[in-house]
């Protein structure tokens, strides 16, 4: 066994600013033991090559069993992220047949107008919480239209979330997961109970294959969790790290608003930069696999480090600079391989969107904070910051 790489001396050294941390374990190997503040010891992987090699390997599964096979899954575990082929291919085609691009792109005046709704309300204050004002809003109001939930509890559903995505490991995490579990239990007997509608909920209530399959009830609850949780999460720190950035590099900024068409590049930069997800979701080893000479053994958790990925100047000139010019094809912040995001163009559109009205409405738009006293999720999971103070 390697030698184990204690995280936990860094505190929020590590939290604030993971990425000089992943540089050093990138320079010692691809593959290493650490211990962590919330998960303890597991396995983490770094480094462009290895991360999306690992990300397509089948041997790194989803099943929680294989590290203790006794183990008891809660019906939000149900998902499709958390499931290995033949489960995970059955459940993502049942999803994604109703998650088309058409689908997605007929959104798009929809989350104009919402965008404009929430800047309308914003502006005349002077200055805001873009987490709050903006960020948040946006991607929950459109995943709950999509899914057909306008009703949601928002507040809670905020809260429980974040909780679920830090990874604490600890009573008010399992808390979190049973409230949760029971609200979308309620709400998608809610939902089987009411009117048939054209969204995608009610397509999952009726979707079936060529063979007749469907989602069973768990699974509903599962797919109902990971589409409101994924579908907003991702793009509320897709747009305040993206707007972050922008802000830290007024040349870049400057660069970007006398040329608008720069927008895409320079989305896909904020998510290469300081994407929204920093490592991926629990993967176990079945069976003894080899990285770079160093062995994992079978049934032992392990955390790919996609923002380690995305910093690594084996695949990006001068990784650690913000370049808006930069081509940065290849980034990884949605993953690779079977799990890639489902939701990648809709956290796309709602991205653009955003930042693309925020600059043309507020031209004054600057930091109203110390970079420095700016507080950031705790965990490794999600990479976002709790508040974003903004002065217009």
């Amino acid at each position: 066994m390697s030698e184990i790489v204690d995280l936990t001396v860094y505190g929020e050294e590590f939290t604030a600013d993971p990425y000089p941390i992943y540089a050093k374990l990138r320079e010692q190997g691809p593959v290493h033991r650490v211990r962590t503040v919330d998960n303890g010891e597991l396995w983490l992987v770094v480094g462009h090559e290895a991360v999306r090699s690992a990300l397509a390997d089948p041997r790194f599964s989803k099943n929680w069993r294989i590290l203790d096979p006794l183990t008891e899954l809660n019906s939000i575990s149900a998902n499709m992220l958390e499931a290995d082929p033949p489960h995970h291919t059955r459940l993502r085609k049942l999803v994604a047949r109703e998650f088309t691009g058409r689908r997605v792109e007929a959104l798009q005046p929809r989350i104009q107008q919402i965008t404009d709704e929430l800047l309308d309300a914003m502006l005349p204050l002077g200055r805001a919480d873009l987490v709050d004002a903006l960020a948040f809003p946006l991607p929950m109001t459109v995943i709950c239209e999509l899914l057909g939930v306008p009703s949601l509890d928002r507040d809670a559903f905020r809260h429980w979330s974040n909780v679920i995505v830090g990874q604490t490991g600890d009573e008010v995490e399992q808390a979190a997961v049973e409230a949760m579990g029971a609200y979308l239990v309620q709400l998608i007997e809610d939902k089987r109970c009411s009117a048939p509608a054209d969204d995608l909920m009610s397509a999952l209530l009726r979707a079936r294959d060529e063979d007749g399959d469907q989602l069973s009830a768990e699974e509903l609850v599962g797919m109902a969790f990971l589409l409101l949780v994924a579908g907003h999460e991702t793009t509320v720190n897709l747009i305040s790290n993206g707007v972050l950035a922008l802000l830290r590099h007024p040349a870049q900024l400057a660069e970007l608003r006398a040329d608008p068409s720069l927008l895409d590049g320079a989305v896909e930069e904020m998510l290469r930069y300081d994407g929204p997800v920093e490592t991926s979701t629990w993967r176990f080893t079945s069976e003894p696999v080899d990285i770079g000479g160093t062995v994992i053994p079978a049934g032992q958790p392990v955390l790919v480090a996609l923002a380690s990925a995305d910093r690594d100047p084996a695949r990006f000139e001068q990784p650690d600079t913000f370049d808006i010019h930069r081509s940065a094809q290849g980034h990884l912040a949605f993953g690779h391989g079977i799990h890639y995001c489902l939701g990648a163009p809709l956290a796309r559109i709602e991205g653009r969107t955003a930042i693309r009205t925020l600059l043309d409405r507020c031209p004054e738009l600057a930091l109203d904070a110390d970079p420095a006293t700016l507080t950031w999720r705790p965990g490794m999971l999600i990479r976002g910051v709790h508040r974003l103070p903004v002065r217009y």
